[in-house]
């Protein structure tokens, strides 16, 4: 394993659940994170700000440069890349955590919706990678990480909520191409997916709130998995779409009671999507 200790992780849409957790776990190791996300300001459903989590970062020992980043804007994103390769001294590692979801079908997603979902998942993916690459190819143990899931192209996840498939199926497809067509520069490209739903916002707010959170699991394991994929020596796991349980499990834990919501319900912990 390789320390992250004084290397830079550029994290987007890091200002709440699984990328604030990812952000505190480097932190806790000596990293610099960059915070580049859109929310400034809190409001009553969601908490945290690119600035409270860069205070957080902080706290937990880490270096914090937040940044007020629109994904889907090619410009402002390779102006953050630029201002965090300079402030730092360079970029180590990109997670692709912004995302937006859609659950539903062709006949009720609108337009606006169905361009939302595609530019902010496999869109700023690609965005993101590309404006990331001069300086990844500099780094002496550089990783991309998006959070999508393996691909599985089952009908029953299919005729739910086709158009959000295609959007995190795009995330995966191209990660997984950039693991082969970065290879020769030894950049680490992989997936991760949560196996079980995580107790997150976007879940409250999609997925049936207090009861749903209660056959969850926390960020934290999200964020013990990020963490042992972007620590692995470069070239060591590339072209992978792994969900946390399989990440961790490659480090040898299998234990994973600690990470439920509620040890009562640890039995029945819902299964993420995407997954049979």
């Amino acid at each position: 394993m390789t320390s992250l200790k004084g290397k830079t992780v550029f994290i987007t849409g890091g200002s709440r659940g699984i990328g604030r957790a990812i952000a505190l776990r480097a932190a806790r190791e000596g990293a610099n994170i960059v915070i580049a996300a859109k929310t400034a300001v809190a409001s009553e459903k969601l908490e945290g700000t690119i600035y409270s989590v860069a205070e957080e970062i902080v706290a937990a020992g880490g270096q914090a440069l937040p940044l007020i980043v629109d994904v889907r804007d090619q410009e402002q994103v390779i102006a953050a890349m630029a201002q965090a390769a300079e402030y730092f001294g360079g970029i180590d590692v990109l997670v692709n955590n912004a995302g937006a979801i859609n659950l539903m079908g062709v006949e009720h997603t609108s337009i606006k919706k169905y361009d939302l979902i595609q530019s902010v998942n496999h869109r700023a993916t690609f965005i993101c990678a590309q404006a990331a690459l001069p300086y990844l190819k500099k780094s002496s143990n550089p990783h991309i990480l998006s959070l999508s899931p393996p691909v599985n192209m089952a009908p029953h996840w299919l005729k739910p909520f086709a158009p959000y498939a295609v959007s995190k199926y795009g995330m995966t497809i191209l990660t997984l191409g950039m693991a082969e067509e970065f290879r020769d520069y030894g950049i680490s490209c992989n997936t991760l997916w949560p196996a079980t739903y995580i107790a997150t916002a976007a879940v409250a707010v999609n997925l049936g709130g207090d009861t749903t959170m209660l056959v969850s699991r926390k960020p934290e394991i999200m964020a013990d998995a990020a963490y042992a994929i972007l620590s692995s020596d470069r070239g060591t796991w590339t072209g992978l779409a792994l969900t946390d349980e399989e990440a961790l499990a490659k480090f040898g834990v299998t234990d994973l009671t600690h990470y439920a919501c509620s040890p009562e319900h640890i039995g029945q912990l819902q299964k993420d999507f995407f997954l049979d």
